[in-house]
């Protein structure tokens, strides 16, 4: 049958229903059908809406048919927690760690990589749970493999991944992850990592509460990645002020980065390092934001701790701000913070320190090659750029968890903004 005939068809084929031409009434009558001149015919509108009809295509032999569905992405890895650990620290004899972490992405199947300090580090058995309280399992522990086996050595500063396990997770579950080592360890800098423990001897395995004694920092355990659906994924590079530092002990949960993870439903990942300047952060790039696979944005907010040290100016900031944009452009779509309000300094003079930090301001204000976010215009003073508002520091360097609040809004807005969240 030709085209010009199946339009012809009218009524009695799809076509013809979609064109909305009469059908039977409920007794299997035919409707009248108005004549030619006829001017007092009635269209009645359904009695509900009418849904979309799908998407029709002709194909070979003039048939209607459904357009096919779009294939969905494949799955894969991409970091749903993530910890630089630049310290490092010594264990001399067979030690087992339960980490309680948050993990920011949700998928089918998990791996871990671990990071040794500066020698060489044993692994002998690691496993991963969902985390229980007071350092418990809430599920049965899943012993993870490397290269098949159920351990490993590393040499100094290696990172080591673990082979995939299937381990289904949700949007910001809490795991425990268990491993046994000594050696030279990877930590943190800063507490932040509460119900967390540690206990001397052989324990990934078990199932109720380790005992011991409680261990806050991030260890060894660099990035958990989560394979599922594609999407985006940010890592924030920064200072004790990412890292999350407020007091004695923290917690990585109300860090800014945290909080924007849960308020836009992606994983944005903390890399902030405490006492951290543009020198060591353009150093060790490579192995803790580079080795990251699956990035797609990365949020820089540096230099609080460059300025007033010697022989710093505002050229050299830029400068050193431009090798950090140049080793991630390659990698992420950039986004950079102007830096927070500094009430005093540890370094130097502090009128330089003032000069220095607006100067640089404006030049991170006047950026093109990444979107800027204008941290400092939400927690200055109306009238003095130099000063927080107050409630929103603790020290006049470090923001409240207040101030994280306020950091973590506008960076959720701008990103809605202009990020297409």
């Amino acid at each position: 049958m030709g085209l010009t005939k199946a339009l012809r068809w009218g009524c009695f084929g799809v076509l013809g229903l979609l064109a909305g031409c009469g059908g039977m009434d409920d007794g299997g009558a035919p409707e009248e059908a108005s004549g030619p001149g006829h001017t007092d015919a009635q269209v009645t509108a359904p009695a509900e809406a009418v849904e979309a009809a799908p998407a029709l295509t002709l194909h070979d032999g003039h048939r209607v048919q459904a357009t096919p569905p779009v294939a969905p992405l494949p799955s894969q890895f991409q970091p749903g927690f993530h910890q630089a650990l630049r310290l490092s620290g010594g264990v001399g004899s067979i030690t087992t760690y339960r980490l309680k972490i948050p993990v920011g992405r949700a998928g089918s199947r998990v791996r871990v990589t671990f990071r040794s300090g500066d020698g060489g580090m044993t692994l002998q058995r690691a496993t991963v749970a969902k985390a229980g309280a007071n350092g418990a399992l809430a599920s049965a522990p899943v012993t993870l493999t490397f290269n098949g086996n159920a351990g490993f050595t590393a040499n100094a500063r290696t990172l080591v991944t673990s082979d995939p396990v299937a381990f289904p997770v949700g949007f910001r579950d809490e795991l425990a992850l268990s491993f046994e080592v000594k050696g030279e360890v990877a930590q943190s800098m800063i507490d932040a990592f509460p119900d967390s423990w540690m206990k001397t001897g052989a324990f990934a395995t078990t199932q109720g509460a380790l005992g011991g004694q409680q261990w806050q920092r991030s260890l060894a355990v660099a990035t958990v990645d989560v394979e599922g659906a594609p999407g985006r994924a940010f890592v924030a590079i920064g200072d004790s002020i990412t890292e999350g530092y407020m007091d004695t002990f923290n917690d990585t949960r109300n860090a800014w980065p945290a909080l924007v993870e849960k308020q836009l439903g992606v994983p944005v990942v903390n890399s902030g390092v405490s006492g951290q300047g543009f020198w060591d952060a353009n150093l060790q790039l490579p192995q803790e934001v580079l080795a990251l696979q699956g990035v797609t944005d990365c949020i820089v907010l540096l230099g609080t701790n460059d300025l007033g040290a010697a022989d710093m100016t505002v050229e050299k900031l830029e400068q050193r701000m431009t090798q950090i944009l140049d080793q991630l452009q390659p990698r992420c779509r950039l986004w950079v913070s102007t830096l927070l309000p500094k009430e005093k300094t540890n370094e130097g003079s502090y009128d330089v320190v003032k000069v220095q930090r607006r100067a640089f301001n404006e030049w991170v204000r006047k950026l093109t090659r990444a979107e800027v976010i204008d941290l400092e215009a939400v927690m200055r003073q109306p009238g003095n750029a130099d000063l927080f508002i107050d409630g929103l520091e603790v020290d006049g360097i470090h923001p409240s968890a207040e101030g994280h609040r306020v950091m973590a809004a506008e960076v959720a807005r701008v990103l809605k903004e202009k990020g297409g969240l």
